[in-house]
């Protein structure tokens, strides 16, 4: 079989990876893919993800069993669509579905109008409105949301009227946010231990995958700027059974129900972001892939050949189909440049990395890399190329054990400016006993 994956981070890389253990797929493609894809897949690193025409032009060059559309933006867009019209097999939701992460007033009217938990709120395109609202509430803090995508960086938490008024002012007024910003959402702030639960589901059935805890912060403690998260540990400890049950019931499958009503039946794997505050699990956000970086500790704990579901997603049958995972611990510990995630300077030497790009020991998830080097060396040089540079990731029966041989990898490998968080998983050690 052969599969053509979308994307160039360390979620595709994840992903990829997961499909090079399957006895099903013989010949692996990736657009655009990057350093450490390329020692699994083939790689196109001159098509972008978001080039709907020329991923098009790619598969019928390549004639894929299955197009894998692993980022936000060209499932938003109508990737999947297209690929559809053209005659290959997908796996990822239509852009009709897509919306449930590409709007979050169509996401919020959702959730209000089939009962699914979530924080009160109100929709404002008109800046006076807004801001008159926010002083009728009167409650901080206070969540400030773009509508559409903006990078992960579209949300603002107030902690007074001035920072409440300067954020619907950036988005509204000053369109620091473009047409993601047109429109936006202020909610109630909610408390609570947040837990990541991605599910497979083929637009009926709901098939929940291994809990995650993620570390947004860019510094020790919960510091600093938000990220696209420096690491990860799965299973989240405090997703207990009773959670579990609780989810599922209020939550999973009333939203795919809720889509399928709505006619939007979702495809793929739907991402819910979730807080278990003191009157129950809520909403925080729906994502319509995976995250990154939980794919990157989830599927390696997957022990179904992901071949085998995402043939069952695409041909509605999930149900018929036991997903197995591992009773391990998975931990990934994110090395990132110097400054990330504001500006950082690319082009670094990695050093502790084998022909492959990987260390004895762990897996080596590549989100910011490409290939240096030149033929008279006659070796592979990965050099970084983004914020994000290297998931460091590994499992054993206990977290602990997990995060010792991730941070163990971790000192051994090494590039100039080089930053990563040395707190991964403290939380959920001291929360888990």
């Amino acid at each position: 079989m052969k599969i053509l994956t979308i994307g160039g981070g360390g979620r595709e890389h994840a992903i990829i990876n997961a499909f090079s253990r399957s006895p099903k797929a013989d010949k692996l493609y990736a657009a655009p893919g990057n350093g450490g894809i390329s020692a699994i897949a083939e790689c196109y690193p001159e098509i972008k993800a978001t080039d709907i025409e020329a991923v098009v032009d790619l598969a019928k060059k390549l004639n894929p069993d299955y197009v894998f559309v692993a980022p936000d933006d060209p499932l938003v867009m109508g990737m999947v669509d297209r690929l559809n019209e053209a005659g290959f097999k997908t796996f990822g939701p239509k852009a009709n579905a897509a919306i449930l992460e590409g709007s979050k007033v169509f996401s919020k009217g959702l959730m209000k109008k089939y009962g699914i938990p979530t924080a009160n709120y109100e929709a404002f395109t008109d800046p006076d409105k807004a801001v008159a609202y926010i002083k009728e509430k009167n409650s901080y803090p206070t969540v400030i949301k773009c509508d559409g995508l903006a990078l992960g960086k579209g949300v603002i938490i107030a902690e007074n009227e001035e920072q409440a008024v300067n954020a619907i002012k950036s988005m509204l007024l000053d369109g620091k946010f473009g047409k993601s910003g047109s429109e936006i959402v202020i909610e109630e702030y909610l408390t609570g231990p947040e837990v990541t639960v991605l599910a497979f589901t083929d637009g009926k059935t709901v098939k929940p995958m291994i809990s995650s805890m993620d570390h947004k912060r860019a510094y020790d403690g919960d510091k600093g700027l938000n990220t696209g998260g420096m690491g990860t540990i799965a299973p989240n400890p405090l997703y207990t059974e009773e959670k579990q049950k609780e989810c599922m019931e209020k939550i999973f499958l009333p939203t795919v129900r809720a889509m399928e009503k709505e006619g939007r039946p979702f495809k793929g794997c739907l991402y819910f972001g979730l807080m278990l505050t003191p009157r129950g699990a809520k909403v925080i956000e729906y994502n319509c892939r995976f995250g990154d970086p939980e794919a990157q500790v989830v599927l390696p704990l997957l022990q179904t050949d992901l071949v085998d579901i995402m043939e069952a997603v695409w041909e509605e049958r999930l149900e018929d189909l036991e997903v197995k995972w591992s009773d391990e611990s998975c931990a990934c510990v994110v090395m990132a440049s110097g400054g990330y995630p504001e500006r950082y300077e690319t082009g670094k030497e990695i050093s502790g990395l084998d022909e492959k790009g990987q260390h004895k020991g762990v897996y080596v998830y590549h989100a910011g890399t490409k290939l240096g080097g030149n033929a008279a060396e006659k070796r592979a040089v990965y050099l970084t190329s983004g914020g994000r540079v290297l998931g460091i990731t590994a499992t054993d029966q206990t977290l602990q054990g997990a995060l010792d041989k991730a941070y163990g990898a971790v000192k051994e490998i090494s590039f100039e400016k080089a930053h990563y968080r040395m707190d991964i998983g403290k939380r959920a050690l001291n929360e888990g006993q």
